[in-house]
């Protein structure tokens, strides 16, 4: 019954998801069996990101509770080099601040990026030897991103916040939200440094030509929170969100129609390898699986 926050797959079969409760999953047969992993400790997994088989990475977030003093970081990450048998942990510097941080994202193995509370944003260019914190033009809690190659990335977050970057992030820039509302965006994707589209709350579909400059609603016909968005290419789109929302665009989302499932939980996340592989995973352990007819199993 863990809530399953974060997914990844390497391929077609190999996989991981991870969630409350220091909950992690493996599967190498697509998802049909899922395989109890053991990181260190109970604490909440936001993120999930693994190089290959053996090298892999978690963002934690540690429980409020058990923090004995203010200073004892709130999140920090975990490396594994053996396919998650063993972790150590990694922790943070280089912020006056004690942020949560909330996602984690790669652009290939040696480029990776953690971001959340206060725009505080940590990249590694070395594989995880070192990171170290960026400049930031926001304060907004930042909760989502997608890097398409170690310059090129987007990060998007509460206060109708659009950030992007041509160089790493060294320097960010500001996107263009009209009617934003000071919407809350949760996630975006971007198939090539033009065309994108970002998720948020109520319902907000948005999409951008220009690579993040300026960005334009489109319909969703729902006003439930959306959570995760993944295109495979320019017209072919999912979306997905609370009450166990399921999206899905053959054009681009110039139309959007719902998916039918099988459970009204919360979905957090979603992952495609290609156009007919794919799975989302949210709230009560579920995991839904796209193109595939065998429910998923946890051993």
């Amino acid at each position: 019954m863990a809530w399953l926050h974060a997914i990844y797959f390497i391929d077609q079969n190999r996989g991981w998801v991870a969630g409350s409760g220091g909950t992690l999953l493996s599967t190498k047969d697509g998802g049909q069996t899922w395989r109890k992993l053991h990181p260190l400790g109970n604490d909440t997994l936001r993120d999930v990101y693994f190089a290959n088989e053996d090298v892999g990475w978690l963002l934690a977030e540690r429980d409020p509770l058990k923090l004995k003093t203010t200073d004892e970081p709130r999140s920090y990450l975990l490396k594994t080099e053996d396919g998650g048998f063993s972790w150590r942990r990694i922790f943070l510097n280089g912020s006056s601040i004690n942020p949560k941080l909330v996602r984690a994202v790669f652009a290939d193995p040696e480029h990776g990026w953690v971001f959340g509370e206060t725009g505080v944003v940590f990249a590694t260019h070395d594989g995880g030897a070192h990171w170290l914190r960026q400049a930031s033009p926001t304060k907004h809690l930042l909760m989502g991103g997608v890097f398409l190659d170690p310059w090129r990335g987007w990060l998007v977050g509460a206060g109708a916040t659009m950030i992007q970057t041509s160089d790493g992030g060294l320097t960010w820039q500001t996107g263009l939200v009209r009617n934003s509302d000071n919407a809350r965006f949760t996630a975006t994707s971007f198939v090539d440094d033009r065309l994108g589209w970002a998720v948020g709350t109520n319902g907000r579909v948005l999409s951008t030509i220009d690579g993040g400059r300026s960005w334009f609603a489109q319909r969703s016909n729902i006003d439930v929170d959306l959570f995760d968005v993944k295109f495979v290419d320019g017209v072919n789109g999912w979306v997905v969100g609370n009450e166990g929302t399921v999206l899905h665009t053959t054009d681009g989302g110039a139309h959007w129609a719902p998916e039918r499932t099988a459970t009204n939980h919360a979905l957090d996340r979603l992952f495609f390898v290609d156009p007919n592989h794919g799975w989302a995973v949210g709230f009560g352990g579920i995991i839904l699986s796209y193109g595939s007819s065998v429910p998923p199993q946890v051993r």
